[in-house]
Formats: C-alpha cells, structure tokens, sequence
C-alpha cells in the first residue's frame, strides 16, 4: 500500500511539473500592433517590440501591469534584425529596410530611449560589412553582428563577425563563421557564442526556404576560435526565422519557418551547454516565425511575428514560459 502510494505521488509531480512547464497565453489589458519580421528585447520589466514590415511604433508591455503602451514610430522601416539591450537603450543593428526581395541593408545603427521616447542616429556601419537578417548581442560592454545578407532574400548570404566598441567607437573585423546563415539568432552562454538555425536566402535562384543549416557553430571568446559541433549534436528542426534565447545554461530556438510545412514552427528545442545533448520543450500554443524572445527574471516571452511562413497571419499575441 505504501509503495502504490508513493508511486502516486510521484506520478502526481511528475504530472505537476510538465504542467507548470509549458508555454502559456498572456491575456493584456489592451493589444499592440500585429506585426512580423519585428524584434523584442527587454528593459526592465518591459518587453519592447519594436519594427516589422512597414513603419510601426514602439510599443512596449508592462508585465506587472498586463498592459501596453505605444511609443514614438521607427525613424524608418526596420525589419529582419534581432535588438539588444544595451545600457538601458534598445539599439537596432544589422537590419533592412524596404520590400521583398531586394530589401536594402540600413546602414547605421539606430538608438531608442524609452524614457525619453526618442529615437537617435548612432553609428555608422562599415560600407563593406552592411546586411540585415543577421544576430546581434552584447559580450563585455561590446556589440556585436554575426553573418546575414547584403541583397535582401535576393543573395549575398555571409558569414561575418563584426565588433563595436561603443567607447572608443571602432569597429573590428573578426573571424568568419563555419557556416554562412541569415535570418539566425545569436544567444551568449558564458563566453561562448552559439549559432543555430538560419539559411542561405537565394531568390535570385528561387531558393528562399529550403536551403536552412542543420549545424551549429561555436565561437570561443577566451581563445578567439570557432568550432562545429559534430552532426549528432545538429538542430534537430531544421528552420529559419526562428528566435535564441538564454534560459540558464540553455539556448532555446524557437518557432521558424522551413519549406516542410506552411505553418510557422511552433517547436521549442534547447541545447544544453553542460551536457551539450539538444532537449525537446513544450510546443509554443501558435508557431509564428519572424520576431523574438526575451528572458525575463526566469521566463521566456515571446509576441507577435508571422503565424505562417512568408508574409502573414500578422500576429499580436504574447505567450510565456513558466
């Protein structure tokens, strides 16, 4: 009776626990802008979202409150380009601007300041290393771009690394990446880039979807070298689009797009860095490629974004991982 007992009780937790991790829909007061090929990053306990196809606002969510409010518009298109938090100030870097297929590289970066509601000019990108869909993050105060395109989704898929130290405003050219990829994400572990999903967008020859890249590269800050990890270790949902994210000693891909399937990929896989094994995560309620995700005290936001490949459902919704 005590061992059937206890058995129930660990099927109970068991249970318990799966329930409490999954993603959950986040009901707002109000809804912000449907939006697509857009960022978010965080400030605070603000989700700031931020671009899309065509000009849109800034808008930010309130967790505490459960409520958006809408800022100042972008100074111009902005798409195609993962934000990042630096300092309190949300900067736009490695981003497009324009339509489908020839969008065009914006060549400088772009501040906002949500106390101030303003948007400043900052620096200028070198004129040889402008493109958009690339990564972006910040390591030690530094910021930096890794791979993209030059030509919209028409060609010019790149592997480049780029740093800009914002105070001594200088750029510097880094080692190439293993694998050229656009429309990827960049998520530090430690002192350690990881690079996974992402694509060769090639209109120019009618490959726009299906060229996406299985491996997943790893650049060591502390040496200053790549490496690939072994073909075992590849992503196991091959797509692109799709939001990193750190949630611990974890990145977690998700959502995307692909030529396997019209809807956006609602899967959720986390590598893990200590045992270096890919887990299998609860599945987002709606796939939607084209945006972001933010970590937020322990939990994982991501908002709107495309809920098919391509160009549209336009999606608003805010969804959580506990």
């Amino acid at each position: 009776m005590k061992k059937t007992l206890a058995f129930v009780v660990i099927v109970a937790l068991s249970i318990t626990c799966a329930l409490a991790q999954s993603w959950q829909k986040v009901t707002p007061t109000n809804q912000c802008t449907n939006r697509h090929e857009n960022s978010l990053t965080a400030i605070g306990n603000k989700l700031v979202l931020v671009g899309g196809r065509g000009v849109k606002p800034v808008e930010s969510f309130d967790i505490k409150t459960n409520t958006w409010t809408k800022h100042v518009e972008t100074p111009l298109e902005m798409s195609h380009f993962q934000a990042i938090n630096y300092k309190g100030e949300m900067w736009v870097i490695g981003a497009f601007t324009g339509g489908y297929p020839h969008e065009v590289p914006i060549p400088d970066v772009y501040i906002f300041n949500i106390e101030k509601n303003e948007w400043r000019k900052g620096p200028s990108i070198p004129e040889d290393r402008r493109r958009g869909a690339a990564g972006a993050f910040v390591y030690k105060n530094k910021i930096y771009i890794i791979c993209g395109e030059t030509d919209g989704h028409w060609d010019g898929t790149n592997a480049w690394f780029d740093e800009y130290d914002p105070k001594t405003d200088r750029w510097r050219r880094l080692a190439d990446a293993p694998h050229i990829r656009d429309h990827v994400g960049a998520s530090v572990v430690g002192d350690k880039l990881y690079l996974a999903g992402g694509r060769r967008s090639t209109a120019k020859i009618q490959q726009v979807l299906n060229l996406t890249e299985p491996a997943v590269d790893v650049y060591d800050f502390r040496t200053g070298k790549w490496s690939t990890l072994s073909e075992a270790q590849n992503l196991p949902t091959k797509r692109a689009g799709a939001s990193s994210v750190v949630l611990g000693k974890k990145v977690l891909i998700m959502g995307g797009e692909s030529d396997a399937q019209e809807e956006s990929h609602a899967n959720v896989e986390a590598f893990n860095t200590q045992t270096m094994q890919w887990e299998i995560l609860p599945m987002l309620n709606k796939g939607r490629h084209g945006t972001g995700a933010v970590n937020v005290k322990g939990k994982v936001y991501t908002v709107a974004g495309s809920g098919n490949r391509g160009g549209g459902p336009e999606l608003n919704s805010i969804e959580v991982f506990e």
